[in-house]
């Protein structure tokens, strides 16, 4: 999209990551299109009264209408892409949150990224579906580095031999795997979960699910420079609210 010639899209299938106000009626909204990669648009007159864009919210697979030059458009039309979903369980809302920060962080704007997008759009079916969550974020987490160009091959070590199940292993972001000293050493993965990754079936026992978590975490933290995704202060602040209560 350049900033001199006037562009018109027409229904173009996508999704709202986030939204925030622009001045007194208006909207400054992100979102992820199936053609054409994560963009910002000016959705003007959405708090207003009588909007048309009602419809316009997170998790909802939308058609996208959208007109103007430079690299934010304006917003002309937002209607649902085939019938409305049911909404995410509450309990899920805050995961639906955590998938939309991270593609908000880890994607280029104007980068179409198809596959992405079937992937995120799985993904909330799952979360629907009421899938295990840690299975269905696990997942996301993989597949997402891995489509992105950030992935690491889970299935060898740095040096090239391949993983043992039984074996253990150290995580360094961005240079791979290297052999734990011994099992119980800070920070080891069981080999068992490193090619259960690998394959897409993340594991479902309670410390494997903890060692993906943590190696996961470790890949995205190095993706995303450090800085901390704004959802996982959310979830700490609702989990101190919940034990106080």
């Amino acid at each position: 999209m350049t900033s001199g010639s006037r562009t018109r899209t027409q229904l173009a299938s996508g999704y709202v990551l986030h939204q925030r106000p622009y001045r007194d009626t208006s909207l400054i909204v992100e979102l992820f299109v199936r053609d054409h990669g994560r963009l910002s648009a000016f959705a003007r007159g959405a708090r207003g009264p009588r909007s048309r864009f009602a419809g316009l919210q997170p998790f909802r697979p939308l058609l996208l209408s959208w007109s103007g030059r430079g690299e934010s458009p304006t917003l002309s039309a937002a209607e649902d892409d085939g019938p409305a979903p049911a909404p995410l369980p509450a309990e899920r809302i805050l995961s639906g949150f955590y998938l939309n920060e991270l593609l908000l962080r880890l994607t280029v704007p104007h980068d179409p990224q198809p596959e992405v997008y079937a992937h995120y759009a799985a993904t909330l079916a799952r979360l629907r579906a009421g899938e295990p969550l840690e299975t269905v974020l696990r997942r996301f987490e993989k597949r997402l580095l891995d489509l992105l160009g950030y992935g690491n091959d889970l299935r060898c070590e740095a040096g090239g031999r391949a993983v043992e199940a039984d074996g253990y292993y150290h995580f360094r972001p961005g240079a791979g795997l290297w052999p734990a000293t011994a099992p119980d050493a800070e920070g080891a993965v069981r080999g068992s979960v490193l090619l259960a990754l690998a394959a897409d079936e993340p594991p479902e026992d309670t410390a494997g699910q903890r060692q993906a978590r943590q190696l996961l975490r470790a890949a995205l933290d190095h993706c995303l420079d450090g800085r901390e995704l704004r959802v996982r202060a959310v979830a700490r602040a609702v989990a101190r609210m919940e034990r106080s209560c």
